[in-house]
């Protein structure tokens, strides 16, 4: 089969295309103009099977470029992409479906063709073992998504998710959401998002890890719009927990949350959790993810809400010009990833 690779910019496409392929939150257009405004480029790119511009799209891919220094060119990613057609989602359009690996292969044909780039590093939002890739694609030694995270199957019912959590995690959703002091409701203003972010930073200095400036929340909160609810836990009309999600149609994501003392002392993270995936799944949404696990005290928490974990494909690179140089002699290498894992 033959794929061709065109550039989209039309923001109305692109998201219909991306929604439709059941693709990740993180491939909307609002994420990719988020980036564009802080020290990134955003190219949105579909895979057609055939040359004719009116053949059907069988995958889409949002890239991320960081320009480096003098002969390197840039550092190209895709966050949870490429998005691939997958056929047990439409199986009308089995004979259509090129496969994942080459679809990954024809966008970093794609970019490796069309400029200089130490690489082309793709996060697909797929089970581990289930995006095949060939032998040009390297293992990433610096990965931005942790492979290793919880994903809760929405189209379950609110009594399965539940039976499926810890003992503890049951009893403390129960007893906060029992908590006449607190109320949890929508952040709809940037004047009460900035009341979530003061207690962001006293999250961050408890747990002791770095934040952007407010003004990347507050693009987030603008530039991805109903793409990226906000809910908060209120005590006397101050937030007390708060927890800023990222959604598509198929998947809703965990970008960002935290809680202060008093969230602490009244298990707010539980109610104000258990009230954002019930949210979600009332939207139709199938899939919960967690955000990653990492080996932390929030994956201690983030454990109990089910049984299981997930492993999705990992963190692969096509390399390019320079390739070597960036992943072992450069320090700007980790330090661009370590900025992305902020998100």
């Amino acid at each position: 089969m033959t794929l061709t690779v065109t550039p989209c910019a039309d923001r109305a496409e692109w998201d219909a295309t991306v929604r439709s392929l059941g693709g990740h939150p993180l491939q909307l257009w609002g994420w990719g103009e988020l980036k564009s405004a802080h020290r990134w480029s955003a190219e949105r790119v579909l895979v057609r099977s055939g040359s004719d511009v009116s053949a059907p799209v069988v995958g889409a891919c949002q890239l991320l470029t960081r320009a480096l220094p003098g002969p390197l060119g840039g550092f190209v990613y895709a966050p949870r992409g490429p998005v691939v057609l997958r056929s047990e989602a439409d199986p009308s359009r089995l004979a259509e479906a090129p496969g994942a690996g080459a679809v990954a292969d024809a966008v970093a044909d794609y970019v490796l063709g069309s400029r200089r780039a130490v690489a082309v590093s793709i996060e697909p939002d797929e089970p581990a073992g289930t995006f095949p890739l060939d032998g040009r694609w390297r293992e990433a030694k610096t990965p931005v998504l942790p492979a290793r995270t919880l994903i809760l199957d929405l189209r379950r019912s609110e009594e399965e998710l539940l039976a499926d959590m810890s003992k503890k995690h049951r009893q403390y959703v129960r007893k906060a959401g029992r908590e006449e002091a607190l109320s949890i409701r929508p952040v709809e203003s940037i004047e009460q998002l900035d009341a979530c972010l003061e207690v962001y930073r006293e999250t961050s200095e408890r747990a002791d890890f770095g934040l952007h400036e407010d003004s990347y929340y507050h693009d987030a909160f603008t530039m991805l719009g109903d793409d990226a609810p906000v809910w908060a836990a209120y005590v006397e009309e101050r937030p007390v927990a708060f927890l800023f999600m990222a959604k598509s149609a198929r998947t809703a994501f965990e970008l960002y949350g935290g809680m202060n003392e008093t969230g602490q002392r009244l298990r707010a993270n539980y109610a104000l959790k258990w009230h954002v995936i019930r949210q979600m799944r009332e939207l139709g949404i199938e899939r919960y993810d967690f955000g990653g696990l990492i080996n932390d005290g929030v994956t201690t928490f983030k454990k109990g809400w089910a049984s299981h974990e997930d492993l999705l494909a990992g963190s692969w690179d096509r390399p390019g010009s320079g390739y070597t140089l960036w992943t072992e002699g450069l320090p700007l290498a980790k330090k661009v990833v370590r900025a992305l894992r902020r998100r």
